[in-house]
């Protein structure tokens, strides 16, 4: 399953994937992550939360960035959930290829049983209709 937070820079989206994660980790009895472009955040998450800043990792295109999530599928079985904050800029995307990267994060979500949360700065109506039933929130 894969869940959007969708709002224009400043509206907080950061605010509720934060909360998100950390509710999802206290329910949580395999391992959550929390992809984000920096440690900034580290002090809001709970300290179970594994967060990875992708500055450390040289992801210049969305390909990369879906290896990338495989690559941390593969090495953690007990896996349930990513979210991924500032998820155009982590995945290296445009407005344009946010359906192409959520339709293959929907086909890794169902084919290893870990759900996605992706907060994207973005005007909600650049979500298309296809993807509008993933929204949980916009802002």
């Amino acid at each position: 399953m894969v869940q959007i937070i969708v709002g224009e820079k400043g509206k907080g989206k950061t605010k509720v994937i934060i909360n998100k994660a950390n509710e999802k980790m206290l329910k949580s009895e395999g391992a959550v992550v929390y992809i984000d472009k920096s440690n900034k955040h580290m002090y809001e998450l709970n300290n179970k939360l594994r967060l990875i800043s992708v500055k450390d990792y040289l992801i210049d295109n969305y390909h990369e960035f879906l290896g990338f999530i495989c690559g941390i599928i593969s090495q953690d079985h007990d896996l349930e959930c990513v979210f991924v904050d500032s998820f155009l800029k982590v995945a290296q995307i445009t407005d344009e290829e946010i359906e192409t990267v959520v339709d293959k994060l929907k086909r890794i979500s169902d084919q290893f049983h870990v759900d996605f949360v992706l907060s994207i700065s973005t005007s909600s109506t650049n979500i298309t209709n296809s993807l509008q039933d993933d929204v949980i929130v916009s802002l």
